[in-house]
């Protein structure tokens, strides 16, 4: 047992060496509906290396979200292995899922997610909160990820007085804060008209030049082409994985 520990832990070391922050290895999850099984993911293999722009794409049902959800590690899969930055994320209990979830992973959803109440500055604290960061750096550093962003001069505005492509910016922003390993964005010009999609699309090129490694879920085929290699799922499998630029 302790020989087949070691191999896992060497394994996940070697990855990281090797600049893969996303490993996965016959990854299952199952639903039990009554006496019936849904495989929402079957089997997936997919390796995603450090600095990489990457869109996972499907059609509704195909098992992309549930895809998404286990490489988030807000989910935990039926069977197989997930190492993120080396990390064996797949044999984590919940806690330490929320910790490496809050350092690892920056995430950019749809709606996005931001308190009502709070200003774009505090929004984009929250992550650093989590994480035990002092005020003086907390706010110094939420800052620095506006402005990456081009939002510092609206970092004391609230949620509604800021416009929706301002307001996907600061989610970004939050994303960014703790510098994590990925950026996994979810839909995130499904909230947007076409110009402002584009507008935040064009945030993520500059993003991704600038050394970030990013996942893009979307089932929109023009979103996905803006990113540098596709991974096509249907039926909870990978269907075809191709580099598109």
């Amino acid at each position: 047992m302790a020989t087949a520990t070691q191999d896992l832990l060497d394994r996940g070391e070697s990855l990281k060496r090797e600049g893969i922050v996303i490993r996965t290895y016959d990854l299952w999850k199952t639903y039990v509906m009554g006496d019936q099984e849904i495989h929402a993911v079957s089997g997936v293999d997919i390796q995603i290396r450090r600095g990489e722009y990457v869109a996972i794409m499907g059609p509704s049902g195909s098992g992309k979200s549930t895809l998404m959800n286990l490489i988030g590690c807000l989910d935990t899969p039926s069977k197989g292995l997930y190492y993120l930055n080396g990390k064996l994320a797949s044999d984590m209990p919940d806690d330490e899922l929320a910790r490496i979830r809050n350092k690892e992973i920056g995430f950019v959803f749809q709606t996005f997610n931001l308190l009502a109440r709070a200003t774009a500055l505090h929004n984009v604290e929250l992550p650093l909160i989590y994480a035990g960061i002092p005020s003086a750096a907390r706010a110094e550093k939420a800052k620095q990820a506006l402005r990456a962003v081009d939002l510092e001069a609206r970092m004391h505005h609230k949620p509604n007085e800021l416009s929706g492509g301002q307001r996907q910016r600061v989610a970004v922003a939050r994303a960014l804060v703790n510098s994590p390993s990925i950026l996994l964005a979810d839909e995130p010009t499904g909230a947007l008209d076409s110009t402002t999609g584009n507008e935040i699309m064009g945030l993520f090129e500059k993003l991704w030049q600038q050394g970030n490694t990013i996942v893009l879920v979307t089932h929109e085929a023009d979103i996905a082409a803006r990113a540098h290699r596709i991974i096509h799922i249907r039926d909870g499998k990978v269907e075809k994985d191709e580099q598109v630029r």
